[in-house]
């Protein structure tokens, strides 16, 4: 087991391997969609803030209490796009589901701490709720989705109280109904049982904007927390395989749904689309299918 005095190495070292866990993906910025809708959900000074709204097919029925899903692009809280998430969202689009991938300020565009990060992804989550009946969804059907620092956004607004945007309506639920996790960073503070050595996920108050357990899901589980699915290489070096294992006894200790899908020998970032031959891809888009339909959200094919 590491010292204490071995954090702030160890932090420098997830914190810049966070920051480019996206490198594989589309990186465009701003992004732009021929076939998504933008809506600004936030403005922070002279910055608007978007999500990209993917639309199922006329097909796919009325436009009415649809489920949804919004996804936080990856980037160690410093970079990243939406494009990330753009082929998730069109394929879950086509499967019924309204799929949003969601701006927020990073450091790189707005210095922008983590803090800042979680309040944008809460807001996000809250301006779909409160717009609910204009855009056709269910408000009960909300989830939540995203890939390492984004993951953990995802993870955040389900977990972590407090650190909601002024001026947000507090009478609005920021919390989804569900969460989609890749390679999510949830273990941001020492974890009993968890060694320091095994979870090297912690990143300095300073560069978070608050103590790090403040913003760590795994410290803040509880009876109630929505269903969860997670998808992790158990080859990850930038988030360990541990940490997701920890939070996941920590959810079904309090009596949640949380499934872990373990993929031997994958690093970090396996699943985004164009990693490879798109095999990690498919399989991890079709067990959030999968999650789904047991849920009641979308049919079973």
């Amino acid at each position: 087991m590491l010292s204490r005095r071995s954090f702030l190495p160890l932090a420098v070292s997830l914190f810049l391997s966070l920051a480019s866990s996206t490198a594989t993906a589309a990186q465009a910025y701003p992004p732009t969609f021929a076939d998504a809708r933008a809506e600004v959900y936030k403005t922070i000074g002279d910055t608007p803030l978007s999500l990209y709204l993917f639309e199922p097919p006329a097909s796919a029925g009325p436009k009415t209490n649809r489920p949804a899903i919004v996804f936080f692009f990856g980037g160690g809280w410093t970079n990243g796009s939406p494009t990330q998430f753009e082929q998730h969202c069109r394929a879950l689009a086509a499967r019924g589901m309204v799929a949003i991938t969601a701006d927020y300020r990073v450091l790189s565009r707005q210095k922008a701490k983590p803090v800042d990060c979680v309040a944008d992804a809460k807001s996000a989550v809250r301006w779909l709720r409160a717009n609910a009946t204009r855009l056709g969804l269910d408000p009960q059907r909300i989830a939540a989705g995203g890939g390492s620092a984004g993951g953990h956004l995802a993870a955040a607004t389900a977990t972590v109280p407090g650190f909601e945007s002024p001026g947000d309506d507090p009478k609005i639920s920021s919390v989804p109904n569900a969460l989609v996790l890749f390679n999510p960073a949830l273990v941001l503070a020492p974890l009993p049982g968890l060694a320091i050595a095994d979870f090297g996920t912690r990143v300095p108050a300073e560069r978070m904007g608050t103590d790090p357990k403040n913003l760590s899901p795994a410290h803040h589980v509880k009876k109630g927390t929505p269903p969860t699915i997670i998808f992790h290489g158990k080859a990850d070096t930038t988030v360990p395989y541990a940490t997701a294992e920890a939070f996941t006894a920590a959810m079904q200790a309090a009596g949640n749904r949380c499934d872990l899908v373990g993929t031997e020998g994958a690093p970090h970032g396996f699943f985004n689309y164009g990693r490879g031959d798109n095999a990690a891809y498919r399989a991890t888009l079709a067990a959030t299918d999968a999650f789904l339909v047991s849920l009641g959200w979308l049919r079973a094919r």
